[in-house]
């Protein structure tokens, strides 16, 4: 059976070709009355409409944004890394990609860069949340917009963005937690977590599930209190060399953010001994990648930044194309030790490269347990 056109719409409807485009394509200047009577004939011959003819026929270019944290943060220079390589594939498919810089952790700096988007709005934007209720405002007003918002990395969930794309960060912290607990052989243990800050809500929820595993499973660990570095390497080497200056006996480290190098240094001085602290950190990058190989590290829990990007383009172009949406599910990160460390050039770029933007993948169940 031959699928229905908008000719067929248009003739069901009572109305020109053109009034039925303008109707299906979003562009106004139709009375109500006659938009409802094309929406009932859409419905009634269930039409579909061929986004792909008429993005080409308008000569349409999508306009993505990626609002990405400034600083010394690898796994962001990673993001950074991954958004430039895969651009000019991009343009080929007519989408043009821009990277806009945000203090990280700056509630008023995001708001600054979104309200300047919003001169000029893209199709879409993909930022990395920030719990404040003046970013909420400034999301929404983009949404309001039709512009197709969705958070990365860390989530906005009581705000009007459209989708959250990453892990479970809760989960994620709770599987660090049971791998700090079977390295201490469910023996007693000293623990220490770092962070970037409390105001990242990815950071509060690693630590959340963490905390939760250790004293439901791991008791007999205790948790020392958190320490917040700013994803600032030299703020985390010295804050570390502190305690261990002091004498503090930490069996263990988990590190939720950024900041590695420094932890990596602080290490240093137990290299060659027995008495180095389990370690277990997030995202694979070259400095976390040579702390592993050398043995300073012991976990790398990696949120597969690829994936993230290739799905973000995907989401954000879906929404833009008025297409129903695709329940996104938290992606499965990769959990890494030396044994099974990924060469280089298998790292995140080929997931990103590689994907088919034209519809949003359907993501995987859940995250870590």
């Amino acid at each position: 059976m031959k699928a229905p056109t908008l000719a067929d719409v248009a003739r069901r409807a009572g109305v020109s070709y053109a009034t039925a485009d303008r109707v299906v394509n979003a562009r106004g200047g139709v009375a109500d009355a006659r938009a409802d009577r094309v929406r009932q004939a859409i419905a009634d011959l269930g039409y579909v409409r061929n986004v792909a003819a008429a993005n080409l026929s308008q000569g349409r270019v999508y306009r993505f944004v990626f609002v990405i944290p400034t600083g010394t943060n690898a796994f962001f220079l990673h993001l950074r890394m991954i958004l430039g390589a895969v651009a000019p594939r991009l343009r080929l498919e007519r989408t043009e990609l821009r990277i806009e810089d945000v203090a990280a952790f700056d509630a008023p700096s995001l708001v600054a860069v979104l309200r300047a988007l919003a001169l000029s709005p893209p199709d879409g934007i993909a930022l990395v949340g920030i719990d404040s209720p003046e970013v909420a405002a400034a999301v929404a007003d983009l949404t309001a917009a039709g512009v197709a918002v969705v958070t990365l990395v860390s989530d906005m969930p009581d705000s009007a963005r459209h989708a959250y794309v990453g892990i479970d960060n809760c989960s994620a912290g709770r599987t660090a937690a049971r791998l700090m607990g079977l390295a201490h052989a469910r023996g007693p243990g000293r623990v220490l977590p770092v962070l970037g800050s409390l105001s990242a809500r990815d950071h509060r929820e690693r630590l959340a599930g963490f905390r939760a595993i250790l004293a439901q499973d791991f008791p007999q660990i205790a948790l020392l209190p958190e320490f917040e570095g700013r994803d600032r390497a030299e703020l985390v080497e010295q804050a570390v060399e502190r305690l261990f200056d002091r004498g503090e006996a930490i069996s263990g480290i988990y590190s939720l953010g950024a900041g590695n190098s420094g932890l990596a240094r602080a290490l240093a001085r137990f290299e060659g001994t027995d008495r180095r602290p389990v370690v277990i950190v997030h995202e694979l990058t070259p400095r976390t990648r040579e702390a592993l190989g050398s043995g300073n590290f012991d976990v790398v829990i990696d949120q597969r930044p690829g994936a993230e990007i290739a799905l973000a383009l995907a989401t954000m172009r879906q929404i833009s194309d008025r297409l129903p949406a695709a329940p996104i599910r938290p992606i499965i990160p990769a959990i890494i030790f030396q044994d099974n460390m990924p060469e280089p050039e298998d790292s995140a770029l080929p997931e990103a490269a590689g994907l088919d933007h034209t519809t949003a993948p359907p993501g995987r169940q859940g995250g870590l347990t």
